[in-house]
C-alpha cells in the first residue's frame, strides 16, 4: 500500500467504528428502556397475583367457614341426611340418619341398606326402621354430581299425634250420635210406655184396647228401624264381595219400585244403558242405597200434582252411573248441604240415616254421591260406583 493511501483507510475505519458504538449504544439505550419496562410489568403482575391470591385466600376460608356451618346444621339437623353417589353408595349422613339406620351407613348400597333395614309401611313413601321409628322418605337427585340425597323424616310422633286426634275426633263423633240416638229413640219410646201404660186399664173396651197396642207396636217396630240402621251406618265397611250384573240390579228395582209408585200415584220410568256390565260389592247393600234414595224420591214426587220419577244407568269413564231425578218440590240449599248427615231429615217419620247409610255404603264400595236440588225444580242424586275388574268379576264371593 502507498503511503498516500494509509489515511485514507484510517479515516474510514474510524467510521465505521464510530458508526458501530453509535448503534451499540442505540442498542443498549432500547435494551435499558424495554428492561425498565418489563420490570414495570413484572411489578403490576406480582401485586395482581398478590391481589389474587389474597382473592382465593379469603374464597378459601368463607368456604371453609361455609362447609362447618353445613356441618353444624347437618349434625343438629332432627331429620336424617344421607348422601348418594351416582352409583347409590353411601358418601356422607348425618348422625340422625345413623340413629335410624345404623352407624355404618359409610359406602354401603342405599339399596341394600333400604331392603335390609326399612320396611315399606302401608302408605307411599313411608318405612318403618328396625328400631320400631316411622320414617317418611324422600329421595332428591343431585344434577351436577350425578348422585341422590336421602331425606328421611322421623315421624313417629306425628303418626302418634294423627291417630290420638283421629280417636279423640271419632269419640266426640260417637258422643254426639249417642247424644241425637237418645234424641231420637226418647219421643216414641215414651209413647210406646204411654200406650203400654193405658193398656193397663182393665176397663177399656176391646176395640180400643186394640187400636192402642196397634199404636204402641207401631212405635216399637219404628224404634227397632232406628236401632237397625243405626247399626247400618255405625259399621260403615261392607262386608262380602259379589259379581253383580247392572242389568239384574234395574231389573229388580223395576220390581221393588213400581209397586210402590202406582201406590202413590206416581209415574216410574227406567232407562238402563249398563248393558251387560258388571259391579263387585254387596247386592243386598247395593239394592238398599238404590232403593233409599228412589223411595224418597217417590215420596218427594207424589207431594206434586202429575209426579216422576226415573231411574237411568249409563257408563261414566271408568264407573257406572246411577241418576234418580224427580220433579218434586226440590230442596234449598241449606237442606241439600245437611242431607246426608245422621238423623237429619225433614220427614216427621223419618229416622234420618236412610241417605246416610246409602252414602256410606256407596263410599265402602269406592264411589260417590252427588245431589243436584233447587226449589220448585225437583232434585237429581247421582250415584257413581267403580265398575267391575276382571279380576274381581271372577273372584270368590265372601261371606
Amino acid at each position: 500500500m502507498t503511503p498516500d493511501l494509509q489515511p485514507l483507510a484510517s479515516e474510514a475505519e474510524k467510521q465505521r467504528l464510530a458508526e458501530a458504538f453509535r448503534i451499540f449504544n442505540q442498542a443498549s439505550a432500547e435494551l435499558s428502556g424495554a428492561y425498565t419496562l418489563l420490570q414495570g410489568q413484572v411489578a403490576e403482575l406480582t401485586e395482581e397475583l398478590a391481589a389474587a391470591n389474597g382473592a382465593l385466600r379469603q374464597q378459601y376460608l368463607e368456604k371453609a367457614a361455609l362447609t362447618e356451618r353445613l356441618s353444624l346444621l347437618l349434625a343438629a339437623l332432627p331429620a336424617g341426611v344421607v348422601v348418594l353417589d351416582a352409583g347409590g353408595s353411601v358418601l356422607q349422613s348425618n348422625p340422625a340418619a345413623q340413629t335410624v339406620l345404623g352407624a355404618d351407613l359409610l359406602a354401603q348400597s342405599w339399596e341394600t341398606i333400604e331392603r335390609e333395614r326399612l320396611s315399606a309401611d302401608d302408605a307411599p313413601g313411608e318405612y318403618m326402621a328396625a328400631n320400631e321409628r316411622r320414617v317418611a322418605v324422600t329421595v332428591t337427585p343431585l344434577d351436577s354430581a350425578g348422585g341422590r340425597i336421602v331425606l328421611l323424616n322421623d315421624i313417629t310422633e306425628a303418626h302418634r299425634l294423627k291417630a290420638q286426634a283421629e280417636r279423640h275426633e271419632r269419640l266426640a263423633a260417637m258422643g254426639e250420635m249417642a247424644a241425637q240416638l237418645a234424641h231420637q229413640l226418647r219421643t216414641p219410646l215414651a209413647a210406646a210406655l204411654l200406650y203400654a201404660g193405658n193398656l193397663e186399664n182393665a176397663d177399656l173396651p176391646a176395640t180400643t184396647r186394640t187400636s192402642i197396642a196397634q199404636k204402641a207396636v207401631a212405635r216399637l217396630k219404628y224404634l227397632e228401624r232406628v236401632i237397625q240402621d243405626t247399626l247400618l251406618f255405625a259399621r260403615g265397611e261392607v262386608l262380602g264381595r259379589e259379581s253383580m250384573a247392572v242389568g239384574e240390579l234395574m231389573q229388580e228395582l223395576r220390581q221393588t219400585i213400581e209397586p210402590l209408585a202406582r201406590a202413590r200415584g206416581v209415574s216410574f220410568e227406567i232407562d238402563d244403558l249398563g248393558g251387560e256390565m258388571q259391579l263387585s260389592g254387596n247386592r243386598k247393600a247395593v239394592l238398599g242405597a238404590l232403593t233409599n234414595l228412589l223411595e224418597n224420591a217417590l215420596q218427594a214426587a207424589s207431594a206434586v200434582a202429575d209426579g216422576r220419577v226415573s231411574l237411568s244407568a249409563r257408563r261414566a269413564g271408568e264407573g257406572l252411573s246411577f241418576r234418580i231425578e224427580d220433579n218434586g218440590p226440590g230442596m234449598t240449599p241449606a237442606v241439600s248441604a245437611r242431607l246426608f248427615e245422621p238423623f237429619f231429615t225433614t220427614r216427621s217419620e223419618g229416622t234420618g240415616l236412610g241417605l246416610a247409610i246409602a252414602r256410606a255404603v256407596v263410599r265402602a264400595h269406592g264411589g260417590n254421591i252427588e245431589v243436584n236440588s233447587a226449589p220448585s225444580h225437583g232434585s237429581e242424586f247421582i250415584l257413581t260406583l267403580p265398575l267391575s275388574t276382571p279380576d274381581a268379576s271372577s273372584g270368590e264371593e265372601d261371606a
